[in-house]
């Protein structure tokens, strides 16, 4: 029997996972996208700790504009926390989710808030 597409996505993140683990001193920022909105975090996995977190539904990011823009403006709003907060260096995880559209545009916006990956 085929593969649902969530299961296929489930199945992408466990690979994903298992290759890439967050810290401290370099968190993981983990994407998650639905329908109408995305999150993103980071992750220290040693700890179980989430550092910083930004969303499309926060009252800080500007919800005009398509979802890429929106997305982008995660990305701008999840660097400036981490900078904040004293991060410059993550390991990005895209969640089992394709790196294009609203992934690669929070991914762009990220970079252009100051976070290498």
């Amino acid at each position: 029997m085929a593969l649902s597409k969530l299961e296929k996505r489930i199945r992408i993140k466990r690979r994903v996972r298992g290759k890439i683990s967050g810290s401290s001193e370099l968190p993981r920022l983990s994407v998650y996208k639905s329908n109408k909105e995305i999150y993103a975090q980071l992750i220290d996995d040693k700890n179980g700790t989430t550092l910083a977190a930004a969303s499309s539904r926060e009252k800080g990011v500007d919800a005009n504009g398509t979802k890429t823009e929106i997305s982008a403006a995660v990305g701008k709003a999840i660097a400036a926390k981490a900078i904040a907060a004293g991060i410059e260096k993550i390991v990005f995880d895209r969640n089992g989710f394709v790196y294009h559209g609203r992934v690669k545009a929070l991914a762009d916006g990220a970079r252009e808030g100051g976070l290498k990956f």
